[in-house]
């Protein structure tokens, strides 16, 4: 059983009664939440507060979701709807991808060592900087790609591109942020690479 399929199977279960469930999707997808959540706004609070939104209107509208696309496709949605009216709210401006705050990911695993911690933030914050510095099309398709694990089909769902224009843009995008990367980062680059 896949991952979509999973959520499908918990999402059954969740409208015939077994709400608990809802706990584990949640726990699955918060940070894909709050990660696009912090892409529109540069306050941790209000990522947070958009994210606790999120799911409070992913759980009241449960049984909408038809299984059509992937439980984070649908999700991304509501996501990006939900952030785009609660800044309309604030009267607060809505900053454009290239020009959002570095993020960090939960390190999944520990290794232990603090300075490969150490290198691996760096390297984080090299690539979140130069995908800053990408125009917002290509910072979203990399970000659904890369980050949200979105298929291309599904990155086509969600910018209303045929699934081959996607490939195109995300290649292009790929280019553009090498491009980046080497201007900006080269002696970095070097480093880490030796």
């Amino acid at each position: 059983m896949n991952i979509a399929q999973l959520d499908t199977e918990i999402i059954s279960r969740i409208l015939r009664g077994e709400k608990a469930l809802y706990a584990d999707l949640v726990k699955k997808y918060q940070n894909f939440v709050f990660t696009i959540a912090g892409r529109y706004t540069s306050s941790r609070e209000d990522a947070e507060e958009i994210a606790q939104d999120v799911f409070v209107k992913a759980y009241k509208n449960l049984a909408d979701f038809r299984g059509d696309s992937k439980f984070s496709t649908w999700l991304y949605t509501i996501t990006s709807t939900t952030c785009i009216s609660f800044l309309r709210k604030k009267k607060l401006v809505v900053h454009s991808l290239d020009q959002e705050h570095v993020f960090e990911l939960a390190d999944a695993h520990d290794s232990g060592f603090r300075a490969n911690q150490v290198e691996q933030k760096s390297r984080l914050q090299m690539v979140n900087q130069a995908i800053r510095m990408l125009s917002p099309d290509d910072s979203k398709i990399i970000t659904l790609f890369y980050k949200g694990e979105q298929s291309l089909e599904e990155i086509g769902q969600i910018m209303g591109l045929d699934p081959n224009t996607v490939k195109v843009k995300l290649h292009r995008a790929r280019q553009r942020l090498k491009t980046k990367m080497e201007e900006y980062f080269l002696e970095e680059v070097k480093n880490i690479a030796d």
